[in-house]
């Protein structure tokens, strides 16, 4: 857990291939985006964008993927995926065909600076 408040959370995924992949998670069950109130809407996108800020500072990718899925798992929350131009799968999804070999990325005390971060954005923008 990095960050968490009444509305939702921001979980660290733990996967070699993808440092920082993170999800910003509801707290309340909804299936999709629409179904929260215009200010909910604005709160849940506020986490997302500072939740991206604090990656691409810590981690300086190439570039961060966001996702919202609901086949799987119908409860609203976004995938967002620092990628890097040579993770397994760019310039793909990270769920399509593997492009090559796994390169495990080391990222030392990632989630104490990626937390500090993302309250510092948080902070300014709730």
């Amino acid at each position: 857990m990095l960050w968490r408040d009444a509305a939702c959370r921001v979980v660290l995924i733990a996967d070699p291939d993808y440092p920082g992949y993170c999800r910003v998670i509801w707290n309340a069950h909804v299936r999709e985006m629409t179904d929260l109130a215009s200010a909910e809407q604005q709160h849940c996108m506020r986490v997302v964008c500072a939740l991206e800020q604090a990656l691409r500072t810590a981690l300086k990718p190439y570039t961060i993927n966001l996702a919202s899925f609901g086949n799987l798992t119908p409860h609203l929350h976004w995938h967002v995926i620092p990628r890097f131009e040579d993770d397994p799968h760019f310039p793909h999804s990270i769920w399509g065909e593997r492009q090559r070999a796994g390169r495990q990325r080391a990222v030392p005390g990632a989630a104490p600076r990626l937390r500090a971060l993302l309250a510092a954005g948080l902070s300014k923008s709730l």
